[in-house]
């Protein structure tokens, strides 16, 4: 023991030593990163808690009728409250007219309950002019509504702060005045269909990018250098144009009196012209050719790694071109195939431009009802839950990626 404690104390004197020599580096390089990291919480991280935040956040039923939230504590659930709680209301709406936020409750609650926000509002306006009860039977005169219990429970419910509701919308689903949950009406539920078309094309455009990408990564890889040169030149050509201009481009071309029609009409492949533009098939067209060089880099850049060498080896070996390329060549481009596809099958989820411009009714991606809800709807609630729908299905893809082929599989270069 004597021996070997002075030897671990002066190890632990090295060690202490090396890590303040090093304190200045690390202070450095911790001053270089610090800006990236500012910048990455700022533009990347705040904005995706605010996302999730907003789509869960409920604050006006609480902020604007407060007495009538406390009134509602003890009441029964079943039946028509009692005048208490309509003389509650009767203050709250009085105080929410005279700050202009009965419209605010009224949109809120009109969400839930069709209807609400004019009920609301002309409820305000009597409740200005009251002074004196009873108050119950001047808001049953306004309507049913006032008498229903499921009106009630709604309000009671919007006293939270926080909400399942958006959510669930998102997800066609609502909450039953038990407190369990059940599917919308049939003709309102078109969330869960929207997904299901988002997540259709995006497969669709992904494996059409891989399935013309692939041989031209190829053909980059194996030709001379001038041919190569100018081959990748028209690969990134469009990666140097507006996404609004290559879009409005297809729009000409889709176009029943555009450049393809009139082509397959003087090739005499069809007898009338054939609507391309607001279909499925013109959205697909459109977002394959945006996307193509996303797939086509990284297949490229892991293809070049490869040695030409090992084909040539293969071949000696008594293996045929066909075998010596799916065994030995392809399985080695893994890598880029898992990275380009996965890049563009998560860049296609967020397509707004072009579904918009190119696209049916029926080809509207989830990015455009979010758009809808933002600015013309002004619902943030749920555009922020379509987008944490969204978020949350391109991480699970992205972890299913992850586990069927590696992480270490996936490289963009």
């Amino acid at each position: 023991m004597a021996l070997s404690e002075p030897v671990d104390l002066e190890r632990i004197r090295t060690f202490v030593a090396v890590r303040r020599a090093a304190r200045p580096a690390r202070r450095a390089a911790l001053s270089l990163a610090l800006p990236l990291v500012v910048f990455l919480v700022l533009t990347f991280v705040a904005p995706i808690l605010y996302l999730l935040v907003t789509a869960v956040d409920n604050p006006e039923t609480r902020s604007v009728l407060p007495r009538t939230l406390g009134a509602l504590e003890t009441w029964d659930g079943a039946s028509t409250p009692d005048e208490a709680v309509f003389a509650a209301l009767a203050a709250d709406l009085k105080q929410a007219k005279a700050d202009s936020t009965a419209a605010l409750v009224g949109k809120r609650l009109n969400y839930e309950i069709p209807g609400m926000r004019s009920k609301m509002l002309a409820a305000s306006r009597m409740a200005a002019g009251l002074e004196a009860g009873p108050f119950r039977e001047r808001f049953l005169e306004q309507g049913d509504i006032w008498a229903a219990p499921e009106t009630w429970s709604v309000i009671r419910r919007n006293g939270a702060g926080l909400t399942p509701y958006y959510l669930l919308t998102a997800l066609d689903l609502k909450q039953a005045p038990s407190g369990g949950l059940e599917g919308v009406a049939p003709d309102q539920a078109i969330f869960l269909s929207v997904l299901g078309r988002t997540l259709l094309v995006a497969g669709i455009v992904t494996g059409l990018t891989l399935i013309l990408g692939y041989p031209v990564a190829y053909v980059l890889t194996i030709a001379p250098k001038t041919i190569a040169a100018v081959m990748m030149l028209m690969v990134l050509l469009p990666l140097w144009t507006s996404l609004l201009v290559r879009t409005t481009a297809w729009v000409v071309l889709l176009q029943s009196d555009g450049v393809i029609n009139s082509v397959l009409m003087a090739l005499h492949l069809t007898t009338e012209k054939v609507q391309l533009i607001f279909t499925r098939i013109g959205t697909v067209t459109a977002m394959t050719h945006i996307q193509l060089p996303f797939t086509i880099l990284p297949i490229y850049s892991v293809m070049r790694s490869i040695q030409p060498t090992q084909l040539r080896a293969a071949r000696s070996l008594g293996s045929g071109p066909t075998s010596a390329f799916w065994r030995i060549y392809a399985p080695q481009t893994l890598p880029g195939v898992v990275a380009g596809c996965l890049m563009t099958f998560i860049l296609s989820l967020g397509y707004y431009i072009t579904p918009a411009l190119v696209g049916g009714p029926q080809d509207q991606m989830v990015s455009n009802f979010i758009s809808v809800y933002i600015n013309r709807d002004l619902n943030w609630g749920l555009a922020a839950a379509l987008g944490v729908v969204l978020l949350l299905v391109t991480l699970a893809i992205y972890g299913l990626f992850l586990r069927l082929v590696g992480a270490d599989k996936i490289k963009l270069g």
